[in-house]
């Protein structure tokens, strides 16, 4: 491992510690040259699948999407980033035990409602209100009974 600050060759490895459940290393390394200590992460990885959008277009799939529409759902509740970071840990591990080469955008919202139910009512409320559209209060309610029916029966999940 190259140093950061003199950019020599030559780097010792201080101190290792596994992270996120063994699938991923901090290290502390320190410089031969300038004796200077840095730090580095080295972690696996892996290829999702792409995103086949509703429209048929293709995308590859981000991580940053999901965070984003979480954090907003999650927006004033008592959940911590830990709780996100699992909650999108799991989709990511559901994602790819259902497709390696593609998925459709709408498994991934029905895997983020099921996470959010899980996770708090309000959040999963707030989410599948704008990720559905819905024309009155009767539709949202029935509409959700019948996703909660048909999702339970169509995927697997943790």
């Amino acid at each position: 491992m190259r140093c950061p600050f003199c950019e020599a060759n030559e780097t010792k490895v201080v101190d290792s510690r596994l992270l996120k459940e063994g699938l991923s290393v901090r290290r502390r390394r320190k410089c031969e040259a300038c004796e200077r200590r840095f730090t580095t992460y080295e972690s696996i990885e892996i290829q999702m699948p792409v995103v086949v959008k509703l429209d048929g277009r293709r995308e590859p799939y981000q991580k940053e999407k999901i965070l984003k529409s979480i954090a907003k759902a999650c927006g004033k509740r008592p959940i911590s980033t830990e709780q996100i970071e699992r909650v999108v840990d799991n989709i990511e591990k559901n994602i790819l035990e259902i497709s390696n080469k593609e998925i459709k955008s709408k498994d991934i919202g029905q895997l983020l409602m099921h996470y959010l139910r899980n996770l708090d009512p309000v959040a999963y409320i707030r989410f599948a209100s704008v990720y559905r559209t819905f024309q009155d209060v009767e539709e949202f309610v029935h509409d959700l009974q019948h996703e909660e029916e048909s999702f339970n029966s169509s995927l697997r999940y943790e």
